[in-house]
């Protein structure tokens, strides 16, 4: 599956651009705060329907302007799929395929898998249980759309169950039959998310562990810990029990949308007790593992974005990468980078198709732009 071209209008920093793209290597140089990054974005939302940065659409429109549209051709195989994504304030987003509009955005999630290596990957370590929850969710996602189904569904209950407290509390009354109709409506959902995320990381995390091998070449025992109230547990009991705490809190204090994913190195916490590059070492070997559970679920090789890896990662992971790379493991890749002399360096040896892009100011052009040495324009 490759990305043949991505138009953007209004998204973040650009008021337009139209790219057309290579195969295989492209590459986005400019100084610091130029809008590279952005156009990775841009593309994690046309595979994704949401930025991988951003927590709301609004925050994609650009300044002063009510509306933003991404739209970019894949080609897989002999197929091709035009693919456009528009969101207006106060608006619901569409995305259409082909130009049809599809009847749930959720329909579109895993056609056109993307995996994103950024240097925030490391809050998945250095935060709280949510950011990883929000990862495996998405990964999940992109596989199982059934788990994606069930996650939309539960999220509903649970966001209707927490409202129904909270009004319990304002109005000073307690309705138990009404609140057991939506807690019924939830169980089966939160039981099935449980069930599933405890199956997929018995799948997933040998492969992690290879991949965390590969790129540190060190002896540490690496493992992911699954940490829910669930497994063993029935859930309907487990709600019924904290009830009068949930009342008084005014939110369901048990449920998947409580789990971790608990990371560990020498059965030590990674994040208390691992170095900057063991962490690096840990969410990149997550990363690459996505990249190989997906490609060989999809039979296709997902989208591969690297933002600002060359300046964020010591030498020896940058060769272990480009390692791969140079082994044809992935498939299309995009770059960041805002020294275009050392981009050019480490791909030098490559035999792929590298295009070269030059960003500037919310603009892109296929032309070079002045030489930057250290993030900057001389």
């Amino acid at each position: 599956m490759t990305l043949e071209n991505l138009n953007v209008l209004f998204f973040k920093n650009y008021e337009e651009a139209d790219i057309t793209f290579s195969p295989h290597i492209n590459c986005f140089i400019g100084p610091n705060g130029s809008g590279k990054t952005n156009l990775l974005d841009a593309i994690h939302y046309l595979s994704l329907t949401k930025s991988a940065f951003a927590g709301s659409d609004v925050q994609n429109v650009k300044q002063g302007e009510d509306y933003f549209m991404v739209r970019g051709r894949f080609a897989q195989e002999e197929q091709k799929n035009l693919i456009q994504c528009t969101f207006r304030t106060g608006q619901k987003k569409i995305i259409t395929n082909n130009k049809v509009p599809y009847e749930k955005v959720s329909e579109h999630v895993g056609r056109f898998p993307v995996v994103l290596i950024s240097p925030y990957d490391t809050d998945l370590v250095r935060e709280g249980s949510e950011e990883r929850r929000k990862y495996f969710d998405s990964l999940i996602s992109q596989l199982n759309h059934d788990y994606l189904d069930n996650l939309l569904r539960y999220n509903h209950f649970l966001k209707q169950r927490n409202l129904l407290l909270k009004q319990f509390a304002d109005r000073n009354y307690y309705d138990s039959d009404y609140l057991q109709v939506l807690t019924e409506q939830m169980i089966p959902f939160g039981e099935q998310i449980s069930a599933t995320r405890q199956a997929f990381l018995k799948e997933f995390e040998p492969v992690f562990q290879k991949q965390y091998r590969f790129l540190s070449e060190s002896s540490e025992e690496v493992r992911i810990e699954y940490k829910s109230q669930l497994p063993g547990q029935d859930f309907a009991y487990l709600l019924k029990q904290n009830e009068r705490k949930d009342s008084i809190l005014q939110r369901t204090s048990v449920g998947p949308h409580k789990d971790d994913f608990v990371f560990l190195m020498d059965e030590n916490s990674v994040k208390h007790f691992g170095s900057q590059g063991q962490q690096k070492s840990f969410v990149i070997a997550l990363k690459l593992a996505q990249f190989e559970l997906t490609a060989a679920a999809k039979n296709q090789k997902p989208l591969l974005l690297l933002d600002d890896i060359f300046d964020r990662l010591d030498e020896k992971r940058i060769a272990k990468l480009l390692e791969m790379v140079a082994n044809h493991t992935f498939g299309q890749l995009f770059i960041t980078d805002s020294h275009q002399e050392r981009t050019q360096l480490f791909l030098k040896d490559l035999s792929e198709d590298i295009r070269t892009f030059w960003v500037r100011n919310g603009s892109v052009s296929p032309h070079p732009g002045p030489p930057l040495i250290q993030g900057r324009e001389l």
